[in-house]
């Protein structure tokens, strides 16, 4: 049932029930009021007059009767007086309503010797009459006198009463509908639709649809309470969302640290193998290129063939350092120091591109327990990125700790990343480099040392408007997994090569 009708059922008509029952009761009231008013003004006169009239029928005087009679005029409403024998037979009278009775009832007031009154209608005229037995000074009867009053001023103010009030009834009862409609409307139904909108809104899929805050203060309160709660959920949906892109995120870089972990059991194997026979070529190039019997031309031969067999060297050696994870040995560092370093490594080349660098880092200067070498590592390869990208001309490294983590973004102002290639710049040997000027593992490494120190990383949207790197490392310990360690088959190599070069 709605709102609007169960207030008519449980407000409205008791309500007017009970100003009906009200209105009859007063009118009622008021009606039997007058009614017993005018029956005791008619008879308080009608004792009166019998008085004097005893008197003068007890000295048999008409003359005093008569007089008597015109004096009952002087009293207001009185319209008419008459005086009957004992037989009913009228002996003098004045004024309406002489035949309201008949004989006999004038010959039982004279046998009850009571006053007796009745309502009576002659003539389309409505009467109160009094009758009252006229007894001499010595108690005898000797008649009866009738005071007539007409009851048409009482009906007329009565019924001039009703109409007022059933008036009154009428129009206030419509203006309690309308007042209630209204009020109901304005206050109660058009609040409601617009808090109901706005849910339907919400419900259809416009989670930032608000009620407005307005109208009474319950609903003010109710729409504040309504907008909390969106809010909540809003915020909750954020946190949700959030949340779920994190993990999203998290799951890419553990697949992502698996295929590495995987690369680099496949590059320990192929070192193993490859070992020997890239000593062997570099071993034998080294002395073709000491015998003074060949030319230049064939000496520059066996030293490019020497360069890229080093380049294959380093190739599997970062292959192998992406394919597992370090024991790292953590010491205190400066932050400012650190950055200090990674700076001074590619000083030259941002000098030589007139590129300016600048540095946001917290004050007092941060420090951090990590393995620094590597640090300095992961700050020179992301800056060596920039430099390389090509018209960069301004790079910024910024730095903001918490209690439980160190971000920092390196953001510089070249050309920037594609977003097709976003997904894959920490893949190795992804590179947008002409062939043979890079190896697509820098990005790589940064990836692998970042996961050792239990920390993230990410590409963003520079606020220079060329490309962005976050890092986020935790401050806490992070765990490491003791089953992943150097193997035989990288000293091997390393040893193998080392031995090789040296030859």
């Amino acid at each position: 049932m709605r709102l609007r009708n169960l207030i008519i059922l449980t407000v409205i008509v008791p309500l007017f029930f009970i100003l009906v029952v009200f209105s009859l009761l007063a009118i009622t009231t008021l009606e039997e009021n007058m009614r017993s008013k005018l029956e005791t003004e008619v008879e308080i006169i009608t004792h009166a007059l019998g008085t004097s009239l005893g008197h003068a029928m007890a000295r048999d005087t008409p003359d005093s009767i008569q007089d008597t009679l015109q004096s009952a005029f002087s009293f207001h409403r009185i319209y008419g007086a008459y005086v009957f024998n004992t037989e009913g037979e009228e002996i003098y009278g004045l004024g309406l309503g002489e035949a309201l009775f008949k004989p006999e009832d004038i010959r039982a007031v004279v046998d009850s010797g009571e006053l007796t009154g009745a309502y009576r209608d002659h003539d389309d005229w409505t009467y109160y009459s009094a009758l009252m037995p006229l007894t001499t000074p010595d108690g005898e009867v000797r008649g009866v006198l009738q005071v007539n009053r007409l009851n048409t001023g009482v009906e007329n103010y009565s019924h001039f009463i009703s109409l007022v009030a059933g008036l009154v009834f009428v129009i206030g009862a419509l203006g309690i509908v309308f007042s209630l409609w209204w009020g109901f409307r304005q206050f109660i139904e058009r609040p409601i639709n617009r808090l109901l909108g706005v849910m339907a809104s919400v419900e259809g899929g416009n989670r930032d649809r608000r009620a407005a805050v307005q109208g009474p203060e319950e609903y003010r309160r109710l729409a504040e309470a309504l907008n909390g709660m969106l809010d909540a959920m809003a915020e909750k949906d954020a946190d949700i969302e959030t949340r779920r892109h994190k993990e999203v995120e998290l799951e890419r870089r553990l697949h992502k640290s698996h295929k590495l972990a995987e690369l680099g059991v496949l590059a320990t194997g192929v070192a193993h193998e490859i070992g020997a026979p890239l000593t062997v070529i570099n071993g034998q190039a080294q002395r073709l290129a000491r015998r003074e019997t060949i030319g230049d031309d064939e000496r520059a031969r066996l030293g490019r063939i020497r360069g890229e067999v080093e380049r294959i060297v380093e190739i599997v050696r970062q292959l192998m350092e992406l394919g597992r994870r370090h024991n790292l040995a953590k010491e205190w560092h400066s932050l400012d120091e650190l950055v200090a370093t990674a700076l001074g490594l590619v000083e030259d080349d941002i000098e030589r591109q007139a590129i300016e660098f600048e540095t946001d880092l917290p004050s007092p200067p941060y420090t951090l327990l990590a393995n620094g070498q590597q640090l300095i590592q992961v700050f020179t390869n992301l800056l060596r990125n920039a430099i390389q990208a090509g018209n960069v001309s301004n790079i910024r490294l910024t730095a903001r700790a918490t209690n439980t983590e160190l971000r920092l973004w390196l953001e510089d102002d070249g050309p920037g990343i594609a977003a097709t290639d976003r997904p894959r710049v920490f893949d190795p040997f992804f590179t947008t480099k002409p062939v043979g000027q890079g190896s697509g593992l820098g990005l790589a490494m940064v990836h692998r040392i970042v996961n050792d120190h239990a920390g993230t990383i990410g590409v963003i949207d520079s606020s220079l408007g060329g490309a962005g790197f976050e890092i986020v490392l935790p401050l806490a310990e992070p765990a490491r997994d003791p089953s992943i360690t150097p193997s035989s088959s990288t000293t091997f190599f390393t040893n193998s090569m080392n031995r090789g070069s040296l030859t």
